[in-house]
């Protein structure tokens, strides 16, 4: 459990929060590229980390990110013409480019200089995997983007989806990382008679481990398998809010906060070695994987809290669902989601099983700290983020940091954009 105060640390990401201002020190995914896929497509509205901006492309391609509000008389620039080189405020016609920089003030008599006192407010963007991703923080602390696998592999080796949870970001990436629940609330055929999956004496694991490393952490969970060794699932977390996940193909999320009681899930497969085959598409596009289906035009899953995720009661008393609701990404929002929009955790009781999730939160503790004391923040070395999840068996005395320092690294990236 947590305290009060340290739950709020945690949670609150607007500007000025402690977390919100971590979060800033990041690179964080903005939207699709193909939502501005044009040079002077018309603007969309981004919301992150509590401020709403929009988000454009400029005549040559350039994309700028700024903040919704005009600076003249705050009106939204969403509604803006998006023309040579520039987003125009259709008010009084003041007009800016990606960088935020005045570029014309028609509104105010011929020989004035307020058009070099005025600038919106901007953040650098840059596009990789197919997405717009921004850093939001002090310009002289900008990273450089993480190598991360799966934005650098061609667009025909991955899907890529995103939905909104209605929920703060903590509660998605603590999910992602529970290791117990993969046997319960993503099982299929139930023992009605003990409210046990056909599987769970088999994949409920026996040990827990959790390594910290310099990108983050893995979480394993580890059963002992009738020759007597290991069988291990290795999970890796990429600070701050990655994860890859050691699925066929392999899979990744994003949990980027939206506002304190919303998040981004982006879900992510991919195969670095080959395109994605058809049977693998059309598993992804039944929907019962990782990915959500939306609402047609919309970020917001079909099943969602106002409809109590479709949960179908029959399928569920039958025995052929844990849950009724079908889905795992629909599953896990279900769950994180009915946990309110901030979970309070000073009221939780943890298990052994809940070791990762201990461990997001004392790594994320050690980063605010160390932001506030202006130490070296973890996750800067883009080279950090070359690392792959994956399932193994080893000897029951081979050590998960041996077999992390053999497994887990790849390659660098070929870049493919």
């Amino acid at each position: 459990m947590l305290s009060h105060k340290d739950n709020e640390l945690l949670t609150r990401v607007g500007a000025g929060a402690p977390m919100g201002d971590l979060m800033r020190r990041y690179w964080i995914p903005a939207a699709f590229s193909s939502q501005i896929d044009k040079p002077d497509s018309p603007p969309i509205r981004v919301r992150l980390l509590g401020e709403n901006l929009v988000l454009f492309r400029d005549s040559e391609g350039r994309i700028g990110l700024l903040s919704e509000y005009c600076p003249h008389r705050t009106a939204s620039l969403f509604y803006g013409r998006n023309e040579e080189g520039g987003l125009r405020c259709v008010y009084h016609g003041v007009k800016f480019d990606v960088n935020g920089a005045c570029l014309d003030v028609p509104c105010v008599p011929p020989g004035s200089n307020v058009k070099d006192k005025i600038k919106a407010v901007s953040y650098p963007c840059i596009e990789r995997g197919d997405l717009v991703w921004t850093y939001m923080g002090p310009p002289e602390h900008k990273p450089e983007f993480p190598d991360l696998e799966w934005a650098h592999v061609p667009a025909s080796h991955r899907f890529v989806t995103r939905h909104v949870q209605e929920c703060n970001w903590l509660q998605g990436l603590e999910g992602g990382f529970d290791a117990a629940h993969l046997s319960f609330l993503h099982s299929g055929l139930v023992d009605m008679r003990k409210g046990r999956t056909d599987h769970d004496r088999r994949i409920v694991p026996s040990a827990y481990e959790v390594l910290p490393l310099d990108f983050g952490f893995v979480v394993a969970g580890g059963r002992e398998l009738p020759n007597g060794n290991m069988s291990w699932h290795v999970d890796v977390m990429l600070f701050p809010f990655h994860k890859i996940i050691p699925s066929v193909p392999l899979g990744a999320h994003i949990w980027a906060p939206i506002d304190d009681e919303n998040t981004m899930l982006y879900s992510i497969n991919f195969n670095p070695e080959r395109p994605l085959n058809d049977e693998e598409m059309e598993r992804e596009f039944a929907w019962r994987g990782i990915h959500t289906k939306n609402l047609p035009g919309s970020d917001y899953a079909e099943a969602n809290k106002s409809n109590d995720y479709l949960i179908d009661r029959d399928l569920q008393a039958s025995g052929r669902s844990y849950t009724g609701v079908i889905g795992l990404g629909v599953q896990d929002c279900a769950m994180q989601e009915s946990m309110g929009p901030i979970a309070d955790r000073s009221k939780e009781f943890l298990f052994v099983g809940d070791a990762g999730i201990v461990r997001i939160r004392r790594l994320l503790l050690q980063a605010l700290r160390d932001l506030a004391d202006g130490k070296p923040l973890i996750g800067m070395d883009p080279r950090g983020y070359r690392v792959r999840s994956f399932r193994c068996e080893a000897p029951p005395d081979r050590s998960l940091e041996d077999i992390c320092r053999e497994r887990l690294s790849v390659e660098p990236a070929v870049a493919a954009e």
